[in-house]
């Protein structure tokens, strides 16, 4: 690779990891970030699949600080950085829009928050497309499909999207051509690579009720808003390099050896947005269109000074640039989804910590309530940042939390945070309001002004009650 990619891309490279790395603090973990950190060791779970909650874990045992939690995420978009070079050469850049690539890509809106924070989607940044440069590689030279498989296999430890990535590229050969790849041998042996390498996640879901089947069931109860989000993030997704998307599909198009990247990339995108899926799956769709684009483009010095703006943009939705003292005063909050899910935590912790006190001072001789979560961020918070309270460990009915962990014991009260409503609070006998998350800096998200109740007189067994907490979204 180093010998196949300019100093210059490296130095890209360099500085999108220095710049991730010096915004991995300022505003404080994202939810599924401290969700990552609860999930024990699994093959998979009922709403991912293993890698990224490992990788979680593995950061924990060398430092369990934000920071260190966002190391992998920070190298992950680093090598995406010289995937994309690499893909602009295979389809025929020379080593100035190579790094030109590289440079857009490092700029665009939807990277740079991805890469900002260690979610599935930020190891989906390196994997998907690898897995589509190899591909192209492989139609050139055929002994690449057998590395291509080896990656598609490692990719369903992160995302099945890739199972939509395979079966589409299948598809676009078939109908768009070079079909003479099906002679190969060697697109069978990664074909079969592919499947052996995948099969313990397979198993995993056939022997647990295809859980990934079920999580998109509950997604698509939110399809309408998530295809909204779709459509915009097909603009907003590269900012001002929008307009390079539609360039780099007719430049698939046009070259045979590529046109079935335009089944793919289509597939990919419409799928998210049939399904209803989580927005973000788009991304490999958008870097293929942009790298494509940008390897046309006629003026490289107005598109440097085109992504540059976008940079300086994409910074402020994405990284810490604005103080969190008054970030929740500005349109960031409405238009980054994932920045206010990074705020507020600590914050929370210590309300619940005092509701929690307030509760067992209230009745010293009785067992302390157990803690419930209505999902799986808050219980994470606790989880992180409940023992410099004092605090026992958070439960949770959410996702893979409801199977982590129940209440037990005799403890006949609960300490319910967040938003759940009548079904679970109908367990109890009584139920009163004793506090309200606040993060104290107006910004506005899914915890802001939640309740915190104090439920007493549990009508049956937890055993029998824990049900009614179960839910995925």
């Amino acid at each position: 690779m180093r010998e196949q990619v300019s100093g210059p891309v490296w130095g890209v490279s360099a500085g999108l990891g220095a710049v991730l790395t010096a915004g991995s603090v300022g505003y404080g973990y994202h939810r599924d970030e401290l969700y990552y950190r609860m999930l024990p060791p699994a093959w998979g779970y009922v709403d991912q699949p293993p890698l990224t909650p490992f990788v979680a874990r593995l950061t924990t045992q060398v430092s369990d600080t934000v920071w260190a939690l966002r190391v992998p995420a920070t190298l992950a978009a680093m090598a995406a950085v010289v995937v994309v070079a690499l893909l602009a050469r295979e389809l025929g850049a020379d080593r100035p829009r190579q790094t030109l690539a590289a440079g857009a890509y490092a700029c665009a809106t939807l990277p740079l928050m991805l890469g900002h924070l260690l979610l599935t989607s930020t190891l989906d940044l390196f994997f998907l497309p690898l897995l589509i440069l190899l591909s192209l590689k492989a139609i050139r030279s055929p002994r690449w499909w057998v590395a291509a498989g080896l990656v598609a296999g490692l990719t369903t430890y992160n995302r099945w999207l890739v199972a939509v990535v395979g079966v589409a590229a299948v598809l676009g050969l078939a109908v768009l051509g070079p079909r003479r790849v099906f002679a190969s041998v060697w697109l069978w042996a990664g074909g079969l690579l592919a499947l052996v390498v995948a099969l313990p996640n397979l198993v995993y879901q056939a022997t647990h009720d295809w859980p990934q089947i079920r999580m998109g069931r509950a997604l698509a109860e939110d399809a309408g808003e998530v295809r909204v989000t779709v459509l915009i993030l097909l603009v907003a997704g590269v900012g001002p390099l929008f307009p390079l998307l539609w360039r780099g599909v007719v430049t698939l198009a046009r070259e045979p050896r590529t046109r079935y990247l335009v089944v793919v990339t289509v597939a990919v995108y419409a799928f998210t947005f049939v399904a209803g899926a989580q927005p973000h799956y788009v991304v490999v769709a958008l870097v293929v269109w942009l790298t494509a684009g940008v390897i046309t483009t006629s003026s490289p010095r107005r598109l440097w000074r085109v992504a540059a703006i976008t940079g300086a943009v994409s910074a402020v939705l994405a990284l810490p640039v604005i103080p969190v003292s008054v970030v929740g005063a500005t349109p960031v909050t409405k238009v980054s989804s994932l920045m206010p899910d990074q705020v507020g935590w600590p914050t929370y912790v210590g309300q619940v910590a005092r509701a929690y006190r307030a509760a067992v001072a209230a009745d010293p001789g009785a067992p302390p309530p157990v803690i419930i979560t209505a999902n799986y961020g808050e219980a994470g918070a606790i989880d992180r940042f409940g023992p410099a309270h004092g605090l026992p460990r958070a439960y949770s009915g959410h996702n893979g939390l409801y199977d982590v962990a129940r209440p037990s014991g005799p403890a006949r009260s609960a300490l319910l945070v967040g938003d759940l409503g009548p079904r679970q609070l109908a367990l109890f006998a009584q139920c009163r309001q004793v506090g309200t998350l606040d993060n104290g800096v107006d910004v506005d998200n899914e915890e802001q002004d939640q309740p915190i109740r104090l439920c007493t007189g549990l009508r049956r067994s937890w055993e029998l009650s824990w049900p009614a907490f179960a839910h995925l979204d």
